[in-house]
């Protein structure tokens, strides 16, 4: 027998292929709002522009906050599950590592500097944090700890190799961040951007510093 004060099951979001196509209908229009008029959107509006009820976005999604956070995920999905994954899995076979990284690296600024949504809806973050904490966690969790797998098992696949020699991944990872996508991501923050000569400029320099701190590390007794 069920205790009276026992907590209820999550409530468990539709299922099938009319369901998947409202889902998809709902976070397409919830991005496009949230894009043009911030957090403050109301679900009427998302449900109206999705073309569905108010209860049906509720059926899939909790809360405001639980769609935005969808809206992220969904934004930063491509480019992970794309270019940057297949790039990444190339570097531990490649004949030339720096010719190989440079290319993955260029893969990975290509995908933050064309994908507009993502720099836009981190602006939002970073815009209503004050109000909504959470969404400084869902931006985390959508972005920088799903790349982290990817990145960390490149890294040591090279150092398994004896190619590179890293102590501490976690600050090789953020350190690899740092001199790649984090320039175009503080720029976009400011409403400006950095131009492809300087952009290739900043690849380059960035492989030679990352490569020369790692692989100098082998030579040493």
């Amino acid at each position: 027998m069920t205790s009276a004060n026992a907590t209820p099951a999550p409530k468990q979001p539709p299922s099938g292929p009319r369901a998947e196509a409202k889902r998809r209908a709902i976070v397409t229009a919830a991005r496009e709002l949230f894009l043009r008029e911030g957090f403050d959107v109301n679900m009427d509006a998302i449900a109206a522009a999705a073309g569905v009820s108010k209860a049906t976005v509720y059926n899939h999604f909790a809360s405001k906050e639980t769609l935005f956070i969808e809206v992220v995920k969904d934004s930063l999905d491509a480019p992970i599950s794309g270019t940057l994954v297949t790039s990444l899995d190339r570097l531990a076979e490649a004949d030339d590592l720096r010719e190989a990284l440079t290319a993955t690296a260029r893969d990975w600024v290509h995908a933050t500097r064309a994908n507009p949504d993502v720099l836009a809806l981190r602006t939002i973050v970073s815009r209503e944090l004050h109000r909504f904490p959470e969404l400084g966690a869902a931006w985390q969790q959508a972005g920088p700890e799903r790349h982290h797998p990817a990145v960390a098992d490149a890294l040591r696949r090279l150092v398994d190799r004896g190619r590179l020699d890293i102590p501490d991944i976690e600050v090789a990872i953020l350190q690899l961040y740092s001199l790649l996508p984090f320039p175009h991501l503080v720029f976009s923050t400011y409403g400006t951007t950095i131009d492809d000569d300087l952009t290739d400029r900043l690849i380059a320099g960035g492989v030679d510093m990352f490569l020369g701190h790692y692989t100098a590390r082998l030579a040493k007794p």
